[in-house]
Protein backbone atom coordinates (compact mmCIF):
# COMPACT_ATOMS: atom_id res chain seq x y z
CA UNK A 1 0.00 0.00 0.00
CA UNK A 2 1.41 3.43 -0.90
CA UNK A 3 0.50 7.02 -0.24
CA UNK A 4 0.96 9.18 -3.58
CA UNK A 5 1.48 12.87 -3.00
CA UNK A 6 -2.11 13.98 -4.30
CA UNK A 7 -3.23 11.87 -1.40
CA UNK A 8 -1.08 13.82 0.99
CA UNK A 9 -2.19 17.13 -0.17
CA UNK A 10 -6.21 16.03 -0.44
CA UNK A 11 -4.89 14.64 3.32
CA UNK A 12 -6.16 11.05 2.81
CA UNK A 13 -3.96 8.93 4.86
CA UNK A 14 -3.24 5.44 4.28
CA UNK A 15 -1.62 2.29 6.35
CA UNK A 16 1.57 2.51 4.95
CA UNK A 17 1.45 -1.59 4.48
CA UNK A 18 -0.46 -4.07 5.24
CA UNK A 19 0.28 -8.44 4.79
CA UNK A 20 -1.90 -11.26 5.10
CA UNK A 21 -2.43 -14.69 4.32
CA UNK A 22 -4.35 -16.29 1.40
CA UNK A 23 -8.24 -16.67 2.24
CA UNK A 24 -7.68 -14.35 5.44
CA UNK A 25 -9.85 -11.23 5.43
CA UNK A 26 -8.25 -8.08 5.67
CA UNK A 27 -9.77 -4.32 5.80
CA UNK A 28 -7.57 -1.39 4.23
CA UNK A 29 -8.48 1.72 6.27
CA UNK A 30 -8.60 5.20 4.75
CA UNK A 31 -8.93 8.21 6.87
CA UNK A 32 -10.35 11.56 5.17
CA UNK A 33 -11.22 14.10 7.64
CA UNK A 34 -11.51 17.07 5.79
CA UNK A 35 -14.03 15.40 3.13
CA UNK A 36 -16.46 17.56 1.54
CA UNK A 37 -20.53 16.78 0.92
CA UNK A 38 -19.88 16.17 -2.60
CA UNK A 39 -16.81 14.35 -3.08
CA UNK A 40 -16.45 10.52 -3.61
CA UNK A 41 -14.50 8.11 -2.12
CA UNK A 42 -12.02 6.37 -4.53
CA UNK A 43 -10.55 2.90 -4.36
CA UNK A 44 -7.71 2.30 -6.66
CA UNK A 45 -5.99 -1.04 -7.46
CA UNK A 46 -2.38 -1.55 -8.67
CA UNK A 47 -1.30 -5.16 -10.15
CA UNK A 48 1.96 -5.58 -10.33
CA UNK A 49 3.77 -4.23 -13.45
CA UNK A 50 0.35 -2.72 -14.55
CA UNK A 51 -1.07 1.04 -14.13
CA UNK A 52 -3.89 1.69 -11.48
CA UNK A 53 -7.22 1.03 -11.94
CA UNK A 54 -10.42 2.07 -10.34
CA UNK A 55 -11.68 -0.89 -8.31
CA UNK A 56 -14.53 0.79 -6.58
CA UNK A 57 -16.14 4.70 -5.97
CA UNK A 58 -18.92 5.40 -3.24
CA UNK A 59 -20.39 8.30 -1.57
CA UNK A 60 -21.80 6.91 1.60
CA UNK A 61 -23.15 3.56 3.21
CA UNK A 62 -21.21 0.43 1.52
CA UNK A 63 -21.28 -1.37 -1.40
CA UNK A 64 -20.58 -5.07 -2.04
CA UNK A 65 -17.13 -5.08 -4.72
CA UNK A 66 -16.97 -6.86 -8.08
CA UNK A 67 -17.07 -10.88 -8.35
CA UNK A 68 -18.03 -11.18 -4.16
CA UNK A 69 -15.10 -9.70 -3.11
CA UNK A 70 -15.99 -7.79 -0.50
CA UNK A 71 -17.34 -4.63 -0.03
CA UNK A 72 -16.44 -1.47 0.79
CA UNK A 73 -17.78 0.58 3.84
CA UNK A 74 -18.16 4.37 5.15
CA UNK A 75 -18.42 6.11 8.33
CA UNK A 76 -21.33 7.63 9.22
CA UNK A 77 -19.80 11.14 8.87
CA UNK A 78 -17.63 10.04 5.87
CA UNK A 79 -14.55 11.09 7.88
CA UNK A 80 -13.20 7.67 7.13
CA UNK A 81 -13.54 4.36 5.08
CA UNK A 82 -12.14 0.55 4.29
CA UNK A 83 -11.54 -1.83 1.50
CA UNK A 84 -12.86 -5.23 2.93
CA UNK A 85 -11.28 -7.84 1.23
CA UNK A 86 -13.39 -10.96 2.53
CA UNK A 87 -11.01 -13.96 0.89
CA UNK A 88 -8.18 -12.33 -0.62
CA UNK A 89 -6.45 -14.58 -2.98
CA UNK A 90 -2.75 -14.38 -4.21
CA UNK A 91 -4.39 -12.44 -7.69
CA UNK A 92 -5.35 -9.60 -5.12
CA UNK A 93 -1.73 -8.58 -4.16
CA UNK A 94 -1.48 -5.07 -5.07
CA UNK A 95 -1.07 -1.33 -4.28
CA UNK A 96 -4.45 -0.17 -2.98
CA UNK A 97 -5.24 3.72 -3.30
CA UNK A 98 -7.93 6.04 -1.51
CA UNK A 99 -8.51 8.99 -3.60
CA UNK A 100 -11.05 12.07 -3.06
CA UNK A 101 -13.25 13.49 -5.88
Amino acid sequence: FSLSVDAVRAQVLQEPSLETTEGTGVNITCSHPKIQTNEYIYWYRQLPGRGPELFVSIHKDSKELPDSAGHVWVSSDRRSSALCLGWPRRGDAAVYYCALG
